[in-house]
C-alpha cells in the first residue's frame, strides 16, 4: 500500500496543485490506515475493503478521536479510493457507503473590539522585532487571512500603494486593509527591504521572516499571538479568534454577508451566515439587558 499511498500524494501535488499543509493531512491520515490494516493483516491493496475501513474508524473513535479529526480521516480515504478506482486499481469503491459522524458546530470566539485595540497595541514598535509583530497583528485582523496564509504572503503579494493584498493559497482573492494596518506594514517593509541576502531564494520574497531569515512557521506565528494575547490578559485567543472577530467586527457595522464571504475565502455563503447569527445573539442580549421591560 506504502507505493499506492506515495502516488496518490504526488497527483495530489503534480496534477490537483494540493498545499504542502492538504498533502501533510493526507499522508498522515493515509499511513495511519496503512499501520492499522498491517496489524489485520489487510495492508495489500487488493484486501482494501468496507469492513476494514469501517473497523479502522471505529479504532479512531476507540482512540478518543474528535467526530472533526474522524470526519477528516474518511475524507482522506474517500479521495485515496476513488483516486484507486479512477486508476483501475480498485474495481469497486470501499469507501462509497461510509458516512462521516455528525459535527456539532461550535460558536466562533468573538473577541471584544477593545480587547482586540488592546492585543493590537501590544508590541514594541521601538524593536525590529516589534515592529513586524505590529504589521503582522495589524494585517491579521485587518484582513481575517488564516496563519497559513499570513506566513505565506510574499512582498510581491502586497500592492501598497492601493492598500490590497493578493492571495493565493486556495483560489485568488483580493482583500483589501484599511490606514492602520498600511502604517504598520510601511514601517516593516522599511527594514525588510534591508535585511541582509542571506536568506534561501525561496525565503527571499516572503514577508515575514523569523529571527533567522527564514519563512515563520505555524507554531512560531501562534506563540507570537500567545505571547501577546498574554501581555494584553485575553484568554483562550488564537489566530482563528481573530479571524472570527474580523469577520463578526464587520458584519456589526453594516457589512454585507456577500462580501465578507470574499474576504474570507468561503465557497458557501452558509458559512459566512454564522457569523450573522452571532450577531443576532449579541443584539438580543443587549436588548435583555438594557430594556427596562426586557
Amino acid at each position: 500500500m506504502e507505493q499506492y499511498i506515495q502516488d496518490f500524494i504526488t497527483y495530489l501535488r503534480n496534477i490537483k496543485g494540493a498545499s504542502l499543509n492538504t498533502l501533510q493531512a493526507y499522508h498522515h491520515d493515509l499511513k495511519k490506515l496503512q499501520g492499522f490494516l498491517e496489524t489485520q493483516e489487510l495492508d495489500k491493496i487488493t484486501n482494501l475493503n468496507e469492513t476494514g475501513l469501517n473497523s479502522f474508524i471505529l479504532f479512531l473513535e476507540k482512540e478518543g478521536l474528535s467526530p472533526s479529526s474522524v470526519s477528516r480521516n474518511i475524507a482522506s480515504i474517500k479521495a485515496f479510493t476513488l483516486y484507486l478506482l479512477k486508476k483501475g486499481i480498485l474495481k469497486e469503491d470501499p469507501a462509497e457507503r461510509i458516512k462521516a459522524p455528525k459535527i456539532q458546530k461550535k460558536t466562533p470566539q468573538i473577541i471584544k473590539t477593545s480587547l482586540v485595540e488592546k492585543l493590537l497595541n501590544q508590541p514594541d514598535t521601538k524593536t525590529k522585532k516589534g515592529i513586524r509583530d505590529k504589521a503582522m497583528l495589524e494585517l491579521l485582523y485587518a484582513t481575517g487571512m488564516k496563519a497559513s496564509e499570513i506566513i505565506s504572503l510574499r512582498i510581491s503579494d502586497i500592492n501598497l500603494k492601493a492598500r490590497i493584498i493578493i492571495c493565493n493559497e486556495k483560489k485568488e482573492r483580493v482583500i483589501p486593509f484599511g490606514k492602520s494596518a498600511y502604517q504598520a506594514l510601511q514601517t516593516y517593509l522599511d527594514i525588510r527591504c534591508k535585511e541582509p541576502a542571506s536568506q534561501t531564494e525561496e525565503d527571499s520574497d516572503i514577508l515575514f521572516l523569523n529571527s533567522s531569515g527564514q519563512k515563520l512557521s505555524r507554531q512560531g506565528f501562534w506563540k507570537i499571538i500567545k505571547s501577546y494575547a498574554d501581555m494584553a490578559g485575553i484568554e483562550n485567543i488564537n489566530p482563528s479568534s481573530i479571524r472570527h472577530s474580523f469577520a463578526a467586527h464587520l458584519i456589526d457595522n453594516g457589512a454585507d454577508l456577500e462580501s465578507v464571504k470574499e474576504f474570507l475565502g468561503h465557497s458557501d455563503i452558509a458559512t459566512t451566515q454564522m457569523y450573522l447569527t452571532q450577531r443576532n445573539k449579541n443584539a438580543r442580549e443587549v436588548y435583555l439587558n438594557t430594556h427596562p421591560r426586557a
